[in-house]
């Protein structure tokens, strides 16, 4: 691939066009694109070896695409309706998805496509995490709850339920002592992870607050929503420390750079933007999507980070603009990140107009077609319970069927866009693996009782998780009346 550089321009806003031959170092640069969701991107996350990346979309698929030249990307069939959320495990060996089909899937990334896969709640599941020692899960979901579980036996651990509307994000702190929640209910709450307690509520929100994640040192926690403002809490103080107003649409997600110097927003007006913490300002505004981007990640060196939106498209960019930052200078601002430091910093400390006073920034657009682009699309393994296709123009022997070509469009930056070569589909008329119910002809009377089973236990798991909390505040109230009984006891027995 022939690279690509930038020519700033001048005037206050500098504007970053493709194609040109000159390099302006610490600039953000496109490095490739990924095509192959037939919806919206929903959700990304790259591997800790940055060997690949994972993409959850509206059309209901999990795709794993690999960094390294002339290999697969592989496409995960079993959600049975949008995929909401992605993540890899801290290992690598696992990834983890959520749909609004009401479940979660762990997979292992590799050409068996194997999943697990559990009714996590009652309604769409939003969001789910792993913590940072890979051990367990955390989920959100439209049943207003957050819950928690093993990642080895997907045991149900506890709920978390004092939010009055749908859960959109659950993050866990870095060393997992805290977990951080955002609603509909427009609050964000924090809570302790060994208590179950929720220590604080954010509720100075005017909006839906569709994300929230922590700073890379646990200390503070980012917040997005529809209000269009991003803010930065101090969740040992409880105070807000920055407040942005930047976007011209709701904010749909945030990811933290790894040395926390850096923040960078996805929004519905089409664009991406990177906040400097240190100088509390506005960095760059990235255009390129053709419509609302949605997903947005750095990884985990912040070497590069990666989007997604409504195009149905993923972009790969290269960071640049920390490279200047030194080894000591990002230990030191990781030990120390710049606002919560105690030295006057001009941050937009929540100003009465509530906008950035330094605002002066690059802007990269992309062009409909840049001449020297040229996409990086690799072939597709599309892997079921029941159905493959692969995309290198070769039958999979394992299953029988026709094949079907269809001619490429135009390469590009167009949204949708495919492979230069000949995608092939196989439809699979009689594969070997069979579903259970198709061999042993389950009749439609026992599917339905069945169905009517599991809404039962549904009802029942609502019902001793309302208990498990009446419970709860019962014992509260019995300690504290047999405290009062003891001090009555010891008033008695004083002197007379």
């Amino acid at each position: 691939m022939r690279r690509f550089d930038w020519l700033k321009r001048g005037g206050t806003e500098g504007i970053l066009l493709l194609g040109s031959t000159c390099n302006t170092q610490g600039d953000p640069v496109l490095d490739r694109c990924f095509r192959g969701h037939r919806d919206t991107v929903t959700s990304l996350d790259f591997s800790h070896n940055m060997k690949q990346l994972v993409s959850g979309s509206m059309d209901a698929c999990v795709m794993v695409w690999h960094f390294k030249a002339n290999l697969r990307a592989y496409r995960f069939v079993g959600h049975k309706d949008a995929v909401t959320s992605v993540q890899f495990s801290p290992s690598g060996q696992l990834i983890v998805s959520a749909s609004r089909d009401k479940t979660v899937r762990l997979w292992v990334p590799t050409l068996k496509g194997q999943s697990t896969v559990f009714k996590a709640h009652t309604a769409a599941v939003r969001s789910v995490a792993f913590s940072s020692d890979g051990q367990e899960l955390i989920t959100a979901s439209d049943d207003k709850s957050v819950k928690l579980w093993t990642v080895h036996r997907q045991k149900f651990l506890f709920s978390l339920n004092q939010h009055s509307n749908w859960v959109r994000c659950a993050k866990f702190s870095p060393d997992g002592r805290l977990i951080v929640s955002a609603s509909d209910d427009r609050t964000v709450r924090v809570w302790d992870r060994s208590s179950r307690a929720c220590i604080h509520v954010f509720k100075e929100h005017e909006g839906i607050v569709n994300y929230v994640d922590f700073h890379p040192n646990g200390t503070s926690i980012a917040t997005g929503g529809t209000n269009n403002t991003i803010k930065i809490w101090d969740v040992r103080t409880n105070k807000l420390l920055q407040y942005y107003q930047l976007h011209n649409d709701g904010i749909n997600g945030l990811s933290f750079h790894s040395s926390g110097s850096y923040l960078i927003t996805a929004a519905n007006d089409s664009t991406l933007k990177v906040l400097d913490l240190v100088e509390g300002r506005l960095f760059f505004t990235l255009h390129g999507h053709a419509g609302p981007v949605i997903a947005v990640a750095f990884s985990h060196s912040g070497a590069y980070f990666a989007s997604g939106g409504s195009d149905a498209q993923i972009m790969i960019w290269k960071t640049n603009f920390d490279t200047a930052i030194s080894e000591t200078t990002a230990s030191h601002k990781r030990q120390n990140p710049p606002h919560c430091r105690s030295e006057d910093r001009s941050y937009n400390h929540a100003s009465p107009s509530g906008t950035l006073q330094h605002t002066r920034s690059s802007q990269i657009h992309l062009t409909a077609e840049p001449r020297d682009f040229v996409s990086k699309n690799p072939k597709i393994l599309e892997m079921g319970p029941a159905t493959l296709r692969r995309c290198d123009g070769r039958q999979t022997p394992r299953f029988s069927g026709s094949v079907h070509a269809t001619q490429p469009s135009k390469p590009g930056l167009q949204p949708n866009s495919i492979n230069k070569q000949f995608a092939i589909e196989v439809d699979v008329k009689e594969p070997l693996h069979q579903p259970l119910e198709e061999r042993m002809s389950v009749p439609t009377e026992f599917v339905n009782t069945l169905e009517h089973v599991v809404n039962q236990l549904d009802v029942l798991t609502q019902t001793v998780t309302i208990l498990e909390q009446r419970l709860t505040v019962t014992e509260d109230k019995l300690q504290e009346c047999q405290k009062s009984l003891r001090r009555i006891e010891c008033q008695n027995l004083g002197p007379s």
